[in-house]
């Protein structure tokens, strides 16, 4: 085996990353969160002028690996730019002694271990008769939330929809034929979401357009979109007759769309049901009942990354991909 620095491409990791494996090691690092066997994970983030910066940072002893991302989030990036929204790189560590073992960019395994982690909900969280879904969203990370739905629920109706309908009709034409779903083209998500078993809001969106009255008895909703403190999708009144779950409760309870109704005193910390990790470690049942209406508030957990880079980091070197670099040289 060769030695040094991995160094990964976008493109050598979606070579290597499997959504389905990218789900299994994202419970995997839920599971070991709930059981109370990792350590805290890390955030910190930097606000400039039209984006930020974000350092999330983690260790799963059980796999004996670090990692540290470092993800800019520039949502204007596509239209005025040409760059994607997001860029960054995560650099994975030997958490024994310290030896970068991989650096890699960070776009595809955010974006998939976001999916994941909203499968991983799903499964638990919403009702296993679920037929219907609608994705709020229709960027990357729409995109891989309709495939990771699709792998937990078998689906009849997915209905996909933007604040720019060219978006939603481009991504409904793009998967056209390719899922066990057509995606169907929406541009009123109140008349839709109501007649949804699934919600997912994964947009940039800083006011919120999800109403509780658009939300019908028995609905998850995965809130994805609200990754930093000015963002939101969900009326903070939604969070007062729902069971909230989350991934980590302080990142909720200040970035997430938790956040929002915690800071409008409609709810307090101590309504939060649980966190994602409690339920995947059977500490706490998930779904009790048909009728409940369950809020699964995605922040984005660090260990997701970890779990996510070292999955990528060991099928390259089976496969041969990537470019070893010797960085003490």
């Amino acid at each position: 085996m060769k030695s040094g620095t991995l160094l990964l491409t976008r493109n050598d990791i979606r070579a290597v990353l499997d959504i389905e494996e990218c789900i299994q090691a994202v419970e995997h690092a839920f599971a070991l969160h709930g059981n109370g066997e990792t350590l805290p994970p890390v955030l910190a983030g930097i606000h400039v002028h039209g984006g930020g910066f974000h350092i999330k940072a983690g260790i799963l002893e059980a796999r004996k690996v670090f990692a540290a991302k470092l993800n800019a989030n520039f949502p204007g990036n596509p239209a005025r730019r040409g760059l994607p929204t997001i860029q960054g790189v995560i650099i994975l560590c030997d958490a024994g002694n310290g030896y970068p073992l991989a650096v890699m960019d960070s776009t595809e395994i955010t974006l998939q271990r976001t999916g994941a982690a909203t499968a991983v909900a799903a499964r638990l969280l919403s009702k296993e008769s679920s037929r219907t879904a609608i994705i709020c969203g229709c960027g990357l990370q729409g995109r891989i939330q309709l495939r990771s739905i699709l792998k937990v629920r078998r689906l009849e109706h997915a209905y996909v929809s933007d604040i720019d309908f060219q978006s939603a009709d481009v991504l409904a034409q793009e998967f056209s034929g390719t899922l066990s779903v057509e995606p169907i083209p929406w541009q009123d998500i109140s008349t839709n979401a109501k007649r949804c078993d699934i919600c997912i809001t994964c947009t940039p969106s800083e006011k919120y357009y999800l109403t509780r009255d658009a939300v019908s008895p028995g609905t998850f909703i995965g809130a994805i979109g609200a990754d930093n403190e000015s963002k939101q999708e969900l009326d903070p009144r939604l969070f007062a007759s729902c069971k909230v779950v989350v991934d980590i409760l302080e990142q909720s309870a200040t970035m997430g769309d938790f956040h929002h109704a915690l800071e409008a005193n409609i709810v307090s910390k101590s309504d939060v049901y649980a966190e994602l990790g409690e339920i995947v470690a059977g500490k706490k049942p998930g779904r009790s009942n048909e009728s409940e209406i369950i809020i699964f508030d995605s922040t984005g957990m660090a260990l997701q990354d970890v779990a996510a880079a070292a999955v990528v980091y060991e099928k390259a070197l089976r496969a041969n991909r990537g470019t070893f670099l010797n960085l003490n040289s």
